[in-house]
Order: C-alpha cells, then structure tokens, then sequence
C-alpha cells in the first residue's frame, strides 16, 4: 500500500462557538491508502500537525495488507508506545484506518455497510449545529428548517452565557414544535450544581438529552447528573480508547463514539461491542 496525507483548513462561515471553545475555521486531515490503482479514504478534525503523526505510522503500515485492517489497526497502536494512545496519535490512528477499511470494501466491491454487516436499511440522524455564537433568531432558523426538512431531532450548543440559555432553549422548542426531539450539548461548560439545575429546567423546556454537562473527566459528576436527571445523558466524542468507554459506560445513558478520534472502524467496532455487552 502507498499512503499520502494532507491538511486543508475550511473557514466557517462566520466564526462559530459552543460552550468552551470558539473558531473560525475547520482542519481536516486526510489520509489515502492506495493498493493498484483503487484509493481509500480517511479523515480526522485535528491540527495540521497530526498529519507528521500519521507519516511517521505510514512506514509501519505501508507494507501490510489491505485486507488485514486489524493488524492495520493493532500495528499503528503499538508504533505509538513511546508517544501516547490519545490526542494526535489517536487520530492520525483513526484517520489512517477509516481509509484501511474504505480500501477493503472498494477492494472486495461492496459498501462498507455491507462488509461491515447491515443491520438496518436506514437510521435516524439529527440536525447538529445550533452554536452559541448564533442571534437567537439565527437560532431558530436554522433549528427550524432541519425540522421541515425531516430531521427527528436536532441539538443546540448551551453553556457560553448560562444566563441566557435557558430562554434560548424555549425560543428553539417554539421554532421547532412538539414533533421533532430537542437535544442541548453543553460541552462540559457547567460545574455540577448548575448541570442539574439545567436538567431539571431543560426537561421542562422539552428537552430529551443533555450531552457533556460537565467536563468529561469528572465521572462521578456525569454519574451524578445522569442519576437524577430524566432526560438521557450523553457523552463520549472524545474518548480514544477501550479503557476511554470503559470508564464511561457506568456513568452514561448513551456512549457516542466518534470514529474521528476513537480509532476509526475498528475502534468504533471495539466501542460498540463494549457497549453491547453493557446493555447500552
């Protein structure tokens, strides 16, 4: 296999915010895998210099078989002992498999669904966006129209201004109805007294999952709060590893692993059979 990686920074439209961060612009760093002439691809959201991270794994991986995308996968985590499993290593990993497993499926002529095992022939998505950085009005426009375009669900971003977030999470039930699920993502902006004040007012407003209310790493405040809250508690995105899920699996309602970050399909895999095995 030849491989090649490349970064390319995508400017928002208008600088965007959520509870704890704000930016203006999007790094995608992307990997292709080439075997003959078919091309897999891969990507993360990283800073440009994960890209040094996924060339120095390309000596380590370049001359495996495209088929074996475990040993793709177990390869690339030991070359990284000496560097650490999380952070940039951790998506240079993911980036690096996801292209593994598009090569495979190209290579075998089939839907990476299809290698995988179909379970379903459709799933639900919702309309993420939503920012803090948004009028309440940009707000319920754009809440609004993933709404009358099918959207069952959509989130909002809450946690920069918790004086306002309440009533900007009424103006988004208004906008969207009674029909479509509301879902609030704070991003680990509040501390544990104000993510259940927020809960038990979020419900109220309609609310039905409360994603990241306190900083990820503070698992008995996760615990805390998804033991008195109604709505479901959510969290994961930023979990790289088994032993990343495993400490939350006891403390969430819902796991969301992102294959950007958790190890591409076979982390994502190795996340899903964690959570099978919970009964999450």
């Amino acid at each position: 296999m030849n491989l090649h990686v490349a970064a390319y920074t995508v400017p928002t439209e208008a600088p965007e915010s959520d509870g704890t961060a704000e930016w203006d612009s999007t790094t995608l760093v992307v990997v292709e895998l080439a075997y003959k002439d078919v091309r897999g691809l891969g990507y993360t959201y990283a800073d440009a210099a994960t890209a040094r991270a996924v060339q120095f794994l390309a000596s380590y991986v370049e001359d495996l078989s495209p088929f074996d995308t475990r040993l793709i996968f177990a390869t690339a985590v030991k070359a990284v002992r000496n560097h650490g499993r999380g952070g940039a290593s951790a998506m240079a990993i993911s980036a690096i498999d996801c292209a593994a497993w598009d090569l495979k499926a190209r290579l075998l002529g089939v839907s990476l669904a299809r290698l995988l095992g179909t379970v379903r022939t459709e799933a639900p998505a919702y309309g993420s966006g939503g920012f803090t950085s948004m009028s309440e009005s940009q707000l319920c426009e754009q809440l609004s129209g993933w709404a009358e375009q099918g959207f069952s669900a959509v989130k909002m971003k809450v946690g920069r201004d918790p004086r306002r977030d309440l009533e900007r999470v009424r103006a988004a039930r208004k906008a969207i109805g009674r029909g479509v699920d509301l879902f609030v993502d704070a991003n680990g902006a509040y501390d544990r007294k104000e993510a259940l004040k927020f809960a038990e007012e979020f419900a109220a407003a309609g609310v039905s999952w409360f994603e990241e209310p306190v900083v990820k790493t503070d698992l008995e405040g996760l615990r805390l709060v998804r033991d008195h809250a109604s709505m479901e508690i959510t969290g994961g995105e930023y979990a790289y590893e088994p032993a990343d899920f495993l400490a939350l699996l006891p403390v969430l309602d819902v796991i969301q692993a992102d294959l950007t970050r958790c190890g591409g399909v076979t982390g994502f895999l190795d996340a899903h059979a964690l959570c099978a095995a919970n009964e999450l």
